[in-house]
């Protein structure tokens, strides 16, 4: 016993946390005065370690803090939480306003433009009876739409040797992998078609209705127009297998096929939504996914007529395919909103810039439709979006003339009644269509601009005058210099002469693009710098906007 008291003294003078280890496992009878300085020294412990625990819960569970001394950081961050929630509405407000716009240049190719067509044929044949006046046998907007409804009937006739089934089975026989691989190619060789293929019907367009008293500085109507054809053949083609393989995936038993080709489009957000954007290239991108959307939408149709036709028109396989085409309307909506969002997210960009986008739309709509139009509203679309409607219409008709049979006078009784519906639904939807627009353009303040003349490239003669002029200019600032007189006066006397020289042709405007993007404008450079000719800056405006990315929706 005094054996330990003794040890538990020693121990006092070394460690505290030993002495109360010890005491603990010490036995109960000690000396009085011992156990008294032994407790003394357990409590003394005790209050020191609980003294400071004691005060740190006690700070953890009543610290404040006040978050209105960062008040900025904080309503940035709800205002961007704000914008993701605003994203999926603004978003599709403007992909049904596009999708409608789509919808019109579609039907126009199946409705307006055999009618046109007629009338222009018509015309050409009763020249001879009603006597020629006029420099031009056809308006230009009569020529470029005979020149379509060519194209139209040039391309049918070569798609009829084309064997639907056999190229089924054909791509039905490759495995999984292979089809995923071909479908990814055919989705960046239409967006490449699309880029390239408005510029040949443009070309065509022009060299066709160019006046003639300029001077030739092109192949001929004859090779632009093969080469027109070729294009939407080979468009067309490139689509139909692109329906195809379509179609495969959807009567494929495992749907394997299906879920790759879906899970493709959540590899566009990976592509996507860590990239540097502004308002320009976020307009461009949408209006690549309305031109994507409403594609897809047509593929969709196609699979579902020769699916159709395969099970005799029996309503009942049609609800056997309901579940797999909203999945894929599903996951193309989810895609779209979940990129947006989170592109607007990370640049900084307000919900309020798809109205901007439009009030741009609805501006080529509502100028397409003036008595002073330089391009039809089809062709606008096609420039704005990349949608070419022409090899889409064709494929399908050629879908549908192979799917249903047409015998008997109800059968055509039936087929003019859906011509004069179709009719109906183009002329009502165009009717809304220009109403919404003019009301967009009203909210955005844009009607001014409809009364602007629009914009005419600088030709490569007029550059070549230009190239002559400068160095007359530049001498002239030197000899106005040496005779006091003030500066560029006479530089600029010359060149107004010498642009007033240029001539001036009023059937510039027709089918000339309003994208300044796209124009080399030359200005005149009479600084110390002596660089001479200057492209300026393009302006940052949405109308001056069109295909710059429609090849893809990447932009670096």
């Amino acid at each position: 016993e005094g054996t330990c008291c003794d040890s538990a003294a020693a121990l006092w003078s070394k460690n505290n946390v030993e002495m109360f280890i010890l005491g603990l496992l010490m036995p109960a009878p000690v000396c009085f005065w011992k156990h008294k300085m032994f407790m003394f020294s357990v409590w003394s412990l005790f209050a020191a370690v609980d003294l400071s625990l004691f005060r740190f819960i006690t700070t953890e569970l009543t610290r404040g803090y006040f978050l209105e001394h960062n008040e900025a950081k904080y309503t940035e961050r709800r205002e961007r939480v704000y914008t993701c929630l605003r994203i999926p509405k603004e978003l599709e407000k403007l992909m049904t306003f596009g999708f409608f716009l789509c919808l019109d240049a579609f039907l126009y190719v199946f409705t307006l433009l055999p009618l046109r067509v007629i009338l222009a044929l018509l015309r050409l044949l009763t020249l001879p009876c009603c006597g020629f006046s006029g420099s031009r046998l056809l308006q230009p907007a009569q020529v470029c739409d005979v020149l379509k409804g060519f194209i139209m009937v040039l391309c049918y006739s070569m798609m009829s040797y084309v064997d639907y089934s056999m190229m089924y089975h054909l791509i039905r026989g490759q495995s999984v992998i292979k089809l995923y691989i071909i479908y990814n190619m055919l989705e960046v060789a239409d967006r490449l078609f699309s880029s390239f293929g408005q510029d040949i019907l443009d070309a065509l367009y022009w060299t066709a209705t160019e006046p003639k008293e300029k001077k030739r500085a092109h192949i001929g109507v004859i090779p632009h127009f093969f080469m027109a054809v070729l294009y939407v053949f080979l468009h067309a083609i490139l689509i139909m297998v692109q329906a195809t393989t379509l179609n495969v995936a959807f009567n494929s038993h495992n749907k394997s096929l299906l879920t790759i080709m879906m899970s493709n489009n959540f590899v566009e957000i990976k592509g996507s939504v860590f990239k540097k954007f502004e308002k320009n290239n976020l307009f461009q991108m949408s209006n690549s996914d309305i031109k994507e959307r409403f594609t897809n939408c047509i593929l969709l149709l196609i699979v579902c007529l020769r699916n159709m036709e395969q099970f005799s028109w029996n309503a009942d396989h049609l609800w056997v395919l309901f579940p797999d085409v909203v999945m894929v309307l599903a996951s193309e909506v989810t895609v779209d909103v979940v990129k947006h969002a989170f592109i607007t997210k990370f640049n900084d960009i307000s919900a309020d810039v798809y109205g901007e986008y439009k009030a741009s739309l609805a501006f080529d709509l509502v100028s397409s439709r003036q008595k002073n139009a330089y391009t039809d509203y089809s062709d606008s679309v096609s420039r704005r979006m990349g949608f070419i409607p022409l090899p889409l219409a064709l494929l399908l008709i050629r879908v549908v003339s192979s799917s249903v049979k047409i015998q008997g006078s109800l059968s055509f009784m039936c087929v003019l009644l859906f011509y004069l519906g179709m009719i109906t639904l183009k002329v009502l939807n165009s009717i809304v269509l220009l109403g919404t627009s003019c009301i967009f353009v009203k909210e955005a303040n844009m009607e001014e601009k409809l009364f602007d003349p629009p914009p005419s490239a600088v030709s490569s003669r007029d550059v070549w005058t230009l190239s002559l002029i400068v160095p007359h200019c530049l001498s002239a600032e030197a000899t106005s210099e040496e005779e006091g007189l003030p500066d560029n006066v006479e530089a600029a006397n010359l060149v107004q002469s010498s642009a007033s020289a240029l001539p001036k042709i009023d059937s510039d405007t027709f089918l000339t693009t309003p994208d300044e993007d796209e124009e080399k404008i030359i200005i005149i450079n009479t600084g110390q710098d002596g660089d001479g000719l200057e492209p300026r800056r393009p302006k940052k405006d949405l109308l001056e906007i069109d295909r710059f990315t429609i090849c893809g929706n990447r932009i670096d």
